[in-house]
């Protein structure tokens, strides 16, 4: 039989799935010539982050409908995904204010829509030639007011501090009591264009320095001095407590705003039955085990009571299993965190949350002049560690496309670039990459059991034991090791976990979506289609497969419905 999927290879590497999701059939089914047709030679477009619409406003009410979210569909919690980016606001209120804003402008002349994963943003283009930025967060950017109040802060307290180019707030509410009816922030428009639209046409040696460009500008905020993990506020915000740390008169570090602690996912609510809340401020470091306990306490909260839990695969775990291996957890994580090595690679610092070529703007005749970084939404002070294996794309080695088994040298010599930059100008996070990644797994997988299953955190306590010794930690694991019997039915429930991820992988790959299964709108029905067939094509397969053998972890059409990561309407 031609196959489009070898169920042995989801087991075998990880290659092995993207590889074989694109042989094709060609005899039995349709499947082969439709997807070959629709998603291999057809060229879709790398999707953008925001999706933009642009109207005219002849009158103050009559334009496309600011409230709706109109960018894309998901594969996965379609409906949910984008009630939960609905917000009521009114509308004309906004403009009014933008109005307001620019006292040499008499009407809005045009405007962009965009919306990314947790903002709506509206580009409005005034008659005195001015372009003003507002931006709504959906209701899902938790935690209401904290999220708005801290970047502000943020932004404020960087200009104040360093020399980065933030583009200025011209005016700013955390309340939804006002005229507008919801948060927002209103800035003037980042000068220059995005990094993304300069770059594939630059110079490698231009790039080079637009990297060391970007990172002499970080190494002003990695070398600012915080008293402990958290992130900025306002100290006068009446709900930030005054016990919170103030290192400044105007400002203070209070509660994680970052998505960690927070129910910012569709989907995944927060329980507060068994554990408080617990998001910090968090003082001294991991001299205390107060941050090590929010981590824990946080991945306590993701589990939900008796009775209300979902539908999940069989390697996922009990409830019972996941507090168990938390409480494991707790105890492993301040046992390493007790290591000098590891305070040493923890000091406070704060970073860009989401450093890419889309938040950079650079100069449209000098693309290695910084004009610009934008989106500081949801930035904290983490220990250096936390940042160290973050990666932005310009500096990601990606494959050569005339030699698979090559890098492409222009983003190579980026990579190479990132490394220089990283060692002499952010040595606080240089110093962490350096060391054994096992130091930090648990620290970076322990919140996200009921996310990812509980078999894999156990495979990071199993892993952490077995490596103790060789890691240099004192005394011993607090974890036990599995016996025989035990690991054995973990191995089977971990080969499902591999080749579940490996699918999800895989499938967003071919349909070209992110991996919770966005597509935007022109492309929704070509993709929907071909979702289908290849669920189809590989459950033919895997009913093909009469005599799997015995460590196959997808063995019948119940496997393989469990570990789907999108929807199967049928």
């Amino acid at each position: 039989m031609n196959r489009i999927i070898s169920i042995r290879a989801l087991r075998a590497t990880p290659r092995l799935v993207s590889d074989l999701l694109r042989t094709q059939h060609t005899s039995s089914i349709q499947t082969s010539n439709f997807l070959y047709r629709t998603i291999v030679h057809q060229s879709f477009p790398s999707y953008a982050t925001f999706f933009s619409s642009k109207k005219i406003i002849d009158s103050p009410v009559e334009r496309l409908d600011p409230y709706t979210y109109t960018s894309g569909r998901w594969l996965r919690c379609d409906e949910l995904e984008r009630e939960s980016r609905l917000i009521r606001f009114n509308f004309d209120a906004l403009c009014r204010r933008i109005i307001e804003l620019c006292p040499d402008a008499n009407s809005i002349t045009s405007y962009d829509k965009k919306e990314g994963g947790f903002n709506r943003v509206f580009i409005f283009h005034t008659d005195n030639a001015k372009r003003i930025v507002a931006r709504l967060p959906f209701a899902l950017a938790r935690p209401s007011r904290l999220m708005t109040n801290s970047e502000v802060a943020t932004i404020k307290y960087l200009q104040a501090k360093t020399s980065i180019p933030i583009p200025k707030i011209l005016d700013w509410s955390d309340d939804t009591s006002t005229a507008i009816g919801s948060e927002y922030i209103i800035m003037e428009h980042a000068p220059g264009i995005p990094l993304h639209q300069k770059w594939p046409t630059m110079d490698v040696s231009d790039q080079i320095r637009c990297i060391e460009a970007i990172y002499q500008k970080l190494k002003e905020i990695v070398d600012l001095k915080f008293p402990a993990y958290g992130s900025l506020y306002f100290a006068d915000a009446p709900y930030i407590t005054a016990s919170n740390p103030s290192f400044d008169r105007e400002f203070c570090i209070g509660p994680h705003c970052g998505g960690i602690y927070w129910n910012c996912n569709v989907g995944q609510p927060r329980y507060y039955h068994k554990v408080n809340q617990n998001q910090g401020p968090l003082l001294q470091g991991l001299n205390s085990p107060k941050y090590c306990d929010g981590l824990i306490d946080t991945g306590i909260s993701r589990i939900p009571p008796a009775g209300a839990v979902p539908k999940r695969p069989h390697y996922h775990g009990s409830i019972q299993t996941h507090n168990e291996l938390l409480e494991y957890g707790r105890t492993v994580i301040k046992k390493i965190a007790e290591d000098p090595r590891i305070q040493n690679a923890a000091g406070p610092v704060m970073l860009h949350p989401d450093l890419h070529k889309r938040n950079i703007f650079v100069s449209e005749d000098d693309p290695t002049i910084i004009t610009a970084i934008i989106d500081w939404q949801s930035s904290s002070i983490e220990p250096a560690f936390w940042y160290a294996n973050e990666v932005p794309d310009f500096a990601q080695p990606i494959r050569d496309p005339s030699c698979e088994d090559q890098i492409e040298p222009k983003s190579e010599a980026c990579a190479k670039a990132y490394d220089i930059c990283t060692q002499f100008l952010i040595p606080k996070l240089s110093e962490p990459r350096l060391m054994d990644e096992a130091f930090f797994r648990p620290f970076r997988y322990c919140y996200r059991t009921w996310e990812d299953g509980a078999v894999a955190f156990r495979e990071e306590l199993i892993q952490t034991s077995r490596r103790w010794k060789e890691l240099g930690l004192a005394e011993s694991c607090p974890f036990p090791l599995p016996g025989p019997d035990e690991y054995a039915v973990h191995r089977k429930d971990y080969k499902l976990f591999e080749a579940a991820h490996q699918l999800k992988h895989s499938l967003s790959s071919l349909l070209n979506t992110p991996s919770d299964g966005w597509v935007p709108p022109e492309h929704w029905e070509a993709t929907e289609s071909a979702h289908k067939e290849i669920f189809r094509g590989m459950l033919q397969e895997v009913l093909g497969n009469e005599h799997p053998d015995n460590d196959e972890p997808i063995r019948d059409e119940t496997d393989l419905r469990e570990i789907w990561p999108f929807d199967l309407k049928e």
